[in-house]
């Protein structure tokens, strides 16, 4: 690809993305010649100009265009340059007259009276000295920005780690930058850390600078929280890092030494080892520990006449509770806290809804919640009750200054609630259960549910099972599979998986199907027709309610394929159907999507025009309506509420035709089609299997090879996470 550099003025400002800089403008090039060029280009206005290097691209709309990669800015220098640059509104409180004012009066020298003499502006008519103080500060916020754009493209840095550097720094961002450059390894900037190292060495910084090797200690931490981590043994963090700076093991524990003494980094002993944990995520496991115990230790009021309430819940619901459901209904009534688990079948909805019937015979305010979207919708229709994710129970936010996530809800502003039930608990990651606590008031009841053998959370930490295992916290185990549950394959199926044992492929008018294919493109193909017309066609089953599953992103047979092949038969190019190009997928009209992180930025408007609001969560699933490329935009209807996307956002979006086991956790489907075929052991296990498997509401259908679902049944490989809080809260931690 051709790289060039085109010189020209901005004419115009088609599109900006304020929040990452993303920019459609046109550019009056040397030859007069108007240009449209696109790119990360912060801030832009009217009347400057740039030397943008880039590339030339083809528009499906558009045409010809240039994509900026590398840029300079050049304030403009002209009388007409500087009206134009005025008069667009780039410097706040300066309209089109106000510009024609400034500029007839100090012509050339009207940017820099802006900048340095804003004084002198109070000799315009119209222009008091506060708003002439005022719109110094904008320009030079204007100024700032252009420096820091022009500093990071001299050292190849992604332009769109500017809006958040000049945020957190403003025009000391530049220095900020040059004394402490491996702050963009911060999860905050999100730079790669190959990136920033180069950065660093151009700026001189030695191999064995302590501030490279304790920003490699902090990445390698904060890297394998991706892995569930919630520490790293000493030794292990020391090799890893040592290999990633490629430098001496007796450097790199130098470099921790010096993190403890900063307080950037706790050590604790766990298990026998020396554990390293970041601050936030050390205060979290001792603070979930040290309150669970106390809610044990805790026994809440006892319920007078409790037998006589259960006959009385059993007779309004027209219910007989099983022992085990009464002992766990009994245990909420006595407890302050506990746990109630069980597979698929075995009651646990029916338990809930009890606890909930209890809880109002108590007269308690009780609310519900459940990690995401999907599975908060569903946790509503089982109960009936309006329930919330975590996050919306909490009101999360981001905080503009630091960009980390906080909630409007914790110790200082407590819920208003007495008791809490939250389902899918094992979804829930370690800083998640530390902030939900920390907003239950203190004599707050809380049940936790969920199924421990499912797939753990995406987070840190395995929160549910610790708390399971650690055998401190009352807990209730349903097992008994009940009637109407036995009668479907789906149900033993997945109980006998979780037991090690094959499941029935056999079955050809049940619930449960195997196809068996012999190549991956077969698997391909079938599960094509399966979507697209022999399931809705001999089913009844519509292709929106069927959900494709795969073990893997990668492959034939994984969701990056599946989804192209998919959207072929599903949602086929047709003339006038708007499509959008984003990486190696094309986003159509018509296209389900999903969106893949925590925005909370994002706006929705209600779709029947009752309400507003901000936030769209990991895991929620919507369809395309429209793409506008005029406006550089795509919209989604999420069930109740439809949000709009700059193109820029376009990364926070999936094809979710077909999805991965792990991003499916704590959904439920009308059908699901699962593929079966030959990859990795660490992805083909028991629990992602069975996690796959209990997703299925009505109907499921395996589809691949027979040999990969023997290997998966018994491949009960249980990826290690360094998790102190089993211990922790055993009282064993320290020893």
């Amino acid at each position: 690809m051709e790289r060039e550099i085109l010189y020209g003025t901005v004419a115009a400002v088609i599109f900006q993305n304020p929040e990452n800089g993303y920019t459609v403008l046109r550019l009056k090039s040397q030859d007069d010649e108007q240009i449209t060029v696109v790119g990360t280009i912060p801030m832009t206005a009217v009347g400057e100009r740039l030397a943008v290097t880039g590339h030339w691209t083809a528009h499906a709309s558009y045409g010809k265009q240039f994509e900026a990669e590398l840029l300079e800015r050049y304030m403009p220098e002209s009388r007409n340059e500087i009206l134009s640059y005025l008069s667009s509104r780039a410097v706040k409180g300066i309209g089109e007259k106000t510009a024609q004012r400034i500029v007839a009066a100090f012509g050339e020298k009207s940017l820099d009276v802006l900048e340095h003499n804003p004084e002198l502006l109070a000799q315009v008519p119209g222009i008091s000295r506060a708003k002439a103080a005022e719109m110094s500060e904008s320009f030079k916020r204007q100024v700032g920005m252009r420096r820091l754009i022009e500093f990071m493209a001299a050292h190849h840095l992604p332009a769109a780690l500017a809006v958040r550097l000049y945020r957190a720094y403003g025009e000391e961002a530049v220095d900020a930058l040059q004394e402490e450059p491996y702050m963009l390894v911060q999860p905050y900037f999100g730079a790669s850390f190959s990136v920033v190292d180069q950065f660093a060495m151009e700026l001189g910084v030695a191999e064995d600078d302590p501030r490279r090797v304790e920003a490699g200690v902090l990445f390698e931490l904060v890297f394998n929280q991706s892995g569930g981590h919630v520490f790293i043994p000493r030794e292990k963090l020391a090799a890893a890092t040592a290999a990633l700076l490629q430098l001496g093991e007796d450097v790199v524990q130098a470099g921790i030494e010096r993190l403890c003494e900063l307080e950037q980094l706790r050590l604790d002993r766990v298990a026998g080892l020396q554990a390293c944990y970041l601050p936030q995520l050390h205060e979290a496991e001792v603070y979930l520990s040290a309150r669970l115990k106390a809610m044990c230790a805790q026994a809440p009021q006892p319920v007078e006449d409790l037998a006589q309430i259960l006959e009385e819940i059993q007779r309004e619901a027209d219910v007989t509770y099983a022992p085990k459901q009464l002992e766990a209904i009994c245990a909420a009534a006595e407890h302050q806290v506990i746990l109630v688990t069980g597979g698929p079948g075995t009651g646990k909805t029916t338990t809930m809804a009890g606890i909930l019937r209890l809880f109002d015979h108590m007269r308690l305010k009780t609310l519900l919640a459940a990690p995401t979207g999907r599975a908060a919708q569903r946790l509503s229709a089982c109960t009936g009750r309006e329930a919330s994710t975590i996050h919306r129970l909490l009101e999360a936010q981001f905080d503009d200054e630091s960009g980390a996530l906080c909630f409007v809800h914790d110790e200082a502003a407590p819920l208003k609630v007495d008791a809490l039930v939250v389902d899918e608990t094992s979804m829930v990651d370690l800083p998640l259960m530390h902030a939900l606590l920390l907003a239950l008031p203190s004599r707050c009841r809380l049940v936790l549910v969920g199924d421990p053998d499912q797939l753990p959370s995406v987070g840190p930490g395995n929160v549910f099972s610790d708390l399971i295992r650690s055998a401190i916290i009352p807990t209730v185990c349903l097992t008994e599979i009940f009637r109407q549950a036995r009668e479907s394959l789906i149900v033993m199926n997945a109980h006998a998986i979780n037991h090690g044992q094959l499941p029935n492929l056999g079955a050809k008018n049940r619930d449960f199907f195997f196809l068996k294919r012999r190549s991956e493109e077969a698997v391909v193909q079938t599960i094509q027709e399966l979507c697209a017309c022999r399931l809705p066609e001999r089913m009844g089953i519509p292709s929106a309610e069927i959900q494709v599953l795969s073990p893997t992103r990668k492959g034939t047979c994984g969701t990056r394929n599946l989804n192209a092949k998919l959207q072929e038969v599903l949602n086929p190019a047709t003339p006038g159907k708007k499509e959008k190009n984003n990486g190696d997928f094309s986003f159509r009209e018509g296209d389900r999507v999903m969106q893949i992180r925590n925005n909370y930025d994002i706006l929705w408007k209600k779709r029947d025009g009752t309400g507003q609001g901000a936030g769209i969560f990991n895991g929620d699933v919507g369809q395309v309506t429209a793409i506008n490329h005029a406006e550089e935009q795509l919209t989604v209807s999420f069930d109740d509420k439809v949000a709009v996307y700059d193109f820029a956002m376009l990364s926070e979006l999936e094809p979710a035709y077909a999805m991965t086991v792990h991003k499916s956790q704590g959904s439920e489907y009308r059908a699901v089609v699962l593929t079966a075929w030959r990859g990795s052991q660490y992805l083909l296990t028991r629990s992602v299997l069975y996690t796959a498997v209990t997703r299925a509401k009505e109907l499921l259908i395996v589809v691949g090879d027979e040999g990969v679902i023997a290997a998966m049944t018994n491949n009960d490989r249980q990826t290690r996470r360094y998790s102190g809080l089993k211990l922790r809260l055993q009282g064993r931690v320290g020893q």
